[in-house]
């Protein structure tokens, strides 16, 4: 299998030494395998590389999830990499290294996903290799694409949309970037098709239609199309049969959990690809380093049982220096194979809840939002009728619920309330910057404004 440069950007990789310190380093970046799908096995080898680019620490294994983490106000980074204090100060320079690393892997995932739409559905069919299994594994990709671009367009706005597949530095397209609305429309054209393609059937870890469903919902409540979220928020919690909140709380992730009925849809890692996320969240007592914490804001609301209730599983004391220190505990196995959780039920169930109260369901979307509180262990609101409030209260919720995971920042964003809540003076700052070396090399590329040339 060759692999060819089709551009160049800095890459932050992890690397602990016995100081335990993280080193950046220059590899090559945005690799394209030119893969060769000739048959069944080699076309579920190709997914799978999908899968595992989506999982890379570029992407969802770690550099993506940090630049909403420290965005927003539940997650600071502590560590040494002052420069990503950028993030959480809404100052980001162009230059930031994690911007690159995340852009690139996002586009190295969604070149991954095109050699398999390309070339799977031309595949001779065997007895094997079905109609069905065909469908089967380009939606997949089709769905992955589309989480790709979607996760470009809610962080950095108007991308380019590459569509077919790059294998080498002379074949990258010349494309000028697209608008966020059409970024969003291949999002949604891609979520079609692959709803179109893939099983009703019951799968955590790889995408079905009802992963596109849960993705969906998520997607419609970001363009405020409320009906259609409602919708399709209502299939994933209408199948109460494969979808349920797990109780406690901390049980879809506590004892080595995975694969839970809260669970839509996670990512799998195994101890030869590990999750590098518990070497950054837990303390140097636990084996490492402890740079990314939860807000003293967010611990003070987690362990107030009116509102945290049982959620306060998500945190870790420890004592150090004397002193209390508090650490996330999402993620913690020693041996880190945590799973990355992209979509639970829980959302699903809070995004049908704004969903009606923007429709003026508010009985109905109080009911949803009282199901989050009581499974919490918190007690449910009585009778809240006012639309302002209602909204609120459920803003309040997402923001405990996923407490350590990556949604706060686009909450905020998308409801427009980032401003006010973060006390962002300047609306450009809602949007990162391009990642400065994609700019030198690609003269397609404008930076979004606030941020210069």
């Amino acid at each position: 299998m060759k692999k060819f440069l089709i551009n160049i950007s800095l890459l932050a990789t992890l690397s602990f030494g016995s100081c335990k310190k993280i080193l950046e380093v220059d590899p090559v970046e945005f690799t394209s395998d030119d893969i060769t799908i000739i048959d069944e096995n080699s076309a579920r080898t190709a997914v799978r590389g999908v899968y595992n680019q989506l999982a890379s620490n570029g992407y969802y294994g770690y550099t993506f999830q940090t630049l909403g983490f420290f965005s927003g106000d539940n997650i600071q980074y502590t560590g040494s990499q002052t420069v990503n204090n950028q993030l959480t100060n809404h100052d980001v320079k162009a230059d930031l290294a994690a911007l690159s690393t995340a852009w690139t892997a996002i586009y190295n995932t969604i070149n991954r996903a095109n050699h398999v739409i390309e070339k799977v559905p031309s595949l001779a069919a065997t007895p094997t290799l079905t109609q069905a299994v065909k469908d089967q594994l380009a939606g997949e990709a089709y769905f992955i694409r589309a989480l790709s671009y979607f996760d470009l367009a809610r962080t950095w706005g108007g991308v380019q949309l590459v569509l077919v597949p790059t294998k080498s530095a002379s074949d990258r397209p010349i494309i000028p970037r697209s608008t966020q609305a059409a970024t969003y429309n291949q999002v949604l054209s891609d979520l079609e098709t692959a709803e179109s393609l893939l099983p009703q059937t019951t799968n955590r870890i790889r995408a079905t239609k009802k992963t596109v469903w849960a993705l969906r919902a998520r997607f419609h409540l970001y363009r405020q199309e409320w009906a259609l979220a409602e919708e399709y928020a209502t299939k994933l919690i209408d199948d109460a049969a494969n979808y349920t909140l797990v109780q406690p709380y901390q049980n879809f992730f506590a004892n080595s959990s995975s694969n839970t009925s809260e669970s839509v849809l996670e990512l799998y890692y195994s101890t030869a690809v590990t999750n590098n996320q518990a070497s950054q969240w837990l303390p140097t007592t636990k084996g490492g380093v402890g740079w990314i914490k939860p807000t003293n804001q967010v611990v003070e609301l987690l362990n107030d049982p009116a509102k945290g209730g049982n959620r306060n599983s998500l945190l870790q004391k420890v004592v150090l220096s004397g002193a209390d220190n508090w650490f996330g505990n999402l993620y913690y196995r020693s041996d880190r194979t945590d799973p990355a959780f992209l979509i639970r039920i829980a959302e699903v169930v809070l995004n049908r809840a704004e969903a009606r109260a923007n429709q003026d369901k508010l009985e109905a979307a109080l009911a949803d939002l009282n199901k989050i509180r009581i499974r919490a262990g918190v007690q449910p609101i009585e009778g809240e009728t006012d639309k302002t409030n209602l909204l609120l209260a459920i803003e309040n919720e997402r923001r405990l619920e996923f407490a350590l995971e990556n949604h706060r920042w686009y909450d905020l964003v998308r409801t427009n309330r980032a401003q006010a809540v973060l006390g962002i003076t300047d609306s450009n700052k809602l949007l990162l910057p391009i990642p400065f070396r994609e700019l030198l090399v690609d003269a397609q590329l404008q930076q979004n404004p606030g941020y210069g040339e």
